[in-house]
């Protein structure tokens, strides 16, 4: 199969986590025979920071204009066997419709984002998806599942939504002896929504523990955060060096933007890769949580810097141990790049069998979508 992906970025993991995203599940599916081409938009603030400027796995172009990328890749686009386009792509909007107007095989939106993007169409903010594109995606791919699927289809009129989740890397993140550095780390991108339960689950207890030993990793945090005296802070660390960063806490902290909690059933790719390497997870609650990982046993729930402070300094070692033994059998069981493949090539399978005769009419004798699960 040809699979054409147009997304944010997967040469640079610089400020998103679109990049660890896209190489698992491009990698996957290279590893199965599918052939796929990634297509980026140059910009500058990826262009000085890119940690796998040429992937193995797949082939890889920049672009620098909408222009650029219908004069050169139009042909790719209508004949691959799929072309997914994703979410804050720029100028995703007029990208989708070019994409909707030229391909011939499935046609797909996959949002890494969701929940943003579904309040920001509340707004009528329409930076890279607007409502009326949603219909005319034959499959749209969510980071969240639940409700949110059922509201993609019945209110934005979607005729195929299926969750296609964050997932781990399982060569990449794994168990290795490491000398314990911090008490607990975060690693994640500043966002003015998620710096109040940073601060409230993670700074106040360094606060209140002169002893702890904190870390936070990611860039883009005001320069006037008056971080705690025993809290280090790091403005980026590559995806090579994450696992080491796990495996040099005793716990890891996840936090939630507001728009995913009020969605639920959002689990960011940071709760995979920590609990892939075995640390134990404490994370603030959205619903769904539960369908991830099994509360108490696979992963512990703080609504206070009290209750992190507890899991910190009196739960003992066995069953720290133990919370992040479960996890990572739960993830390499669930929550692979592999996984998300197979769930891709089973949402191709599930469009044919649902709307067979409208794709045939679309490609001629269906065979791309044929192509694609043969």
């Amino acid at each position: 199969m040809n699979i054409v992906i147009i997304g944010l970025s997967i040469t640079s993991s610089w400020g998103n986590g679109h990049a660890t995203t896209y190489r698992g599940l491009v990698r996957e599916l290279n590893k199965v025979g599918h052939n796929v081409l990634f297509l980026e938009r140059d910009v500058a603030w990826y262009a000085g920071n890119r940690d796998l400027p040429n992937p193995q796995f797949c082939k890889t172009e920049l672009y620098v204009s909408l222009e650029d990328l219908e004069n050169r890749f139009t042909e790719h686009v209508r004949e691959a066997d799929m072309v997914i386009v994703g979410s804050y792509v720029p100028d995703g909007v007029q990208v989708g419709k070019w994409v909707i107007k030229t391909a011939k095989g499935i046609k797909a939106f996959y949002d890494i984002d969701t929940p943003v993007t579904l309040a920001k169409l509340e707004r009528q903010d329409y930076e890279y998806l607007n409502p009326t594109l949603i219909p005319q995606y034959d499959l749209y791919l969510s980071f969240t599942g639940g409700p949110t699927l059922d509201l993609l289809e019945q209110k934005y009129g979607s005729p195929m939504a299926r969750p296609l989740y964050c997932a781990v890397d399982q060569e990449l993140y794994f168990p290795e002896y490491q000398e314990t550095v911090w008490d607990l780390g975060y690693l994640g991108t500043y966002s003015e929504d998620r710096q109040p339960p940073l601060e409230k689950l993670m700074l106040d207890a360094a606060r209140q523990w002169d002893r702890g030993r904190f870390v936070v990793v990611g860039p883009q945090y005001p320069k006037e955060i008056q971080w705690p005296a025993n809290t280090a802070y790091s403005e980026h660390l590559p995806p090579l060096e994450h696992r080491r960063f796990y495996n040099s806490q005793r716990y890891t902290l996840n936090v939630t933007r507001a728009d995913m909690v009020k969605a639920g059933y959002s689990p960011s790719v940071r709760l995979f890769e920590a609990a892939a390497c075995g640390t134990p997870i404490i994370s603030d609650y959205w619903d769904g949580l539960e369908t991830i990982f099994e509360l108490d046993k696979e992963i512990l729930v703080a609504k206070s810097a009290k209750d992190t402070l507890c899991y910190l300094r009196e739960m003992c070692k066995s069953q720290r141990k133990s919370i992040g033994e479960l996890a990572r059998q739960k993830v390499l069981s669930k929550h692979t790049a592999a996984h998300r493949a197979q769930e891709l090539e089973s949402y191709a399978h599930e469009l044919m069998t649902i709307n067979n005769d409208s794709l045939s009419t679309a490609d001629g004798e269906g065979t791309a979508v044929k192509s694609f699960i043969s």
